[in-house]
């Protein structure tokens, strides 16, 4: 199969790193040739190295990188067509597709409300004659599943058994020695990348006011101003922005992780941690809709999804952050919270993954065509 991803980078890093995962698990776990198409090559450097923002077509772990600029260059459609979140795929490429129809597949977000269920694979008839199959991500059997590569849950295992890997990590990702011994004498880590909005300040006073000391790891650019608010039980260190896999291992390495977006927050949960999300926000709130939906089968205690809440509440959510954040931490919201974790991790481990179930179905089109 040859396919093409288009993806517009619109949440800075999430829609690019979803696509970027999808390609190389399509490419490497099922044989693809795979094309993507990307707008803003500049945020896609930030978590792949060696991207060259300026070259027009490039070719990466196997993978051809098209710049998708307003006049994008005349290739000819694959055999299947991916746009991810209803980017439109260029007007003169989706002419190209009417001669030779490709399988078309509009991947939706990720989203855990029940009507997502009865929408995923239905077909939509352009008046063109050329057919959008609708594909979701999600977290039971009657959707896509979520993208998990081939033996990542023994790779983590192995990762978060052995503090001498982590320490060689957290030392390559530029950690100095004072944060480094902090980690080493027991403080909690916590890996912070949220939106613009977020109460930080909250967070850190709340960490700082905690009887166990914590080492609170935050991407570059992310959270300005975070080192204020570092004082008392809390010490902050910035990392830089890595690879994917080496995100992955981030998160591995934390006890708590505060994750934003869609990539980063499917990566947390593979991480078998405790996770706190901050939703993409939406007009009129649509988005607490669809936390909702996922809170209602995270197991996490009651402590946790409180804090989960009021980490995303619209408004001023600095008094019910400071207020949450110790209960959470707590026994026996803590330990309860880490088995919830586990088990999550777990139960959407033992689904088929995203590439494999997007691949099956795109090939049960095809066989039908």
């Amino acid at each position: 199969m040859q396919a093409d991803i288009f993806c517009r980078v619109i949440d800075n890093y999430g829609d690019i790193g979803v696509c970027w995962r999808l390609a190389r698990r399509l490419a490497h776990g099922r044989g693809w040739r795979v094309r993507l198409w990307v707008d803003d090559l500049r945020a896609f450097g930030c978590i792949r190295p060696g991207i060259d923002p300026d070259a027009g077509v490039q070719r990466q772990a196997g993978i051809d990188i098209v710049h998708w600029t307003p006049s994008p260059p005349p290739l000819a459609p694959g055999d299947v067509v991916i746009e991810a979140f209803a980017c439109d795929p260029p007007a003169a490429f989706v002419q190209a597709m009417r001669a030779r129809p490709p399988v078309w597949i509009n991947l939706e977000y990720l989203s855990a409300e029940p009507w997502v269920e009865s929408c995923h694979g239905l077909p939509s008839q352009r008046p063109d004659g050329l057919v959008k199959h609708f594909f979701f991500p999600g977290f039971t059997a009657a959707t896509g599943g979520l993208l998990r590569e081939p033996g990542l849950s023994a790779e983590r295992d192995a990762f978060q058994a052995s503090r001498p890997q982590q320490h060689a990590f957290l030392r390559g990702l530029g950690l100095d020695g004072a944060a480094l011994a902090h980690w080493q004498a027991g403080a909690r880590v916590a890996t912070l990348f949220c939106y613009a909005h977020a109460p930080i300040a909250a967070l850190a006073q709340a960490l700082a006011r905690d009887a166990r000391p914590t080492l609170l790891l935050a991407p570059a650019g992310v959270a300005p101003g975070l080192e204020e608010a570092g004082a008392g039980a809390l010490r902050i260190a910035r990392v830089p922005f890595v690879a994917q896999p080496d995100f992955d291992r981030l998160l591995w390495c934390a006890d708590l992780n505060f994750v934003r977006g869609e990539d980063s927050f499917v990566r947390a949960a593979w991480a078998a941690r405790p996770l706190v999300w901050h939703i993409y926000p939406q007009a009129d709130d649509a988005h607490l809709d669809k936390l909702d939906a996922w809170l209602a089968r995270y197991p996490g205690p009651p402590q946790a999804q409180a804090l989960i809440r009021a980490w995303n509440a619209p408004g001023d959510a600095a008094a019910a952050v400071a207020a949450a954040l110790p209960a959470a931490l707590a026994a026996p919201a803590w330990p309860a919270w880490q088995g919830a974790a586990r088990a999550w991790d777990a139960s959407q481990a033992a689904r088929p993954d995203l590439g494999d179930t997007l691949a099956d179905f795109c090939a049960e089109l095809a066989r039908k065509r």
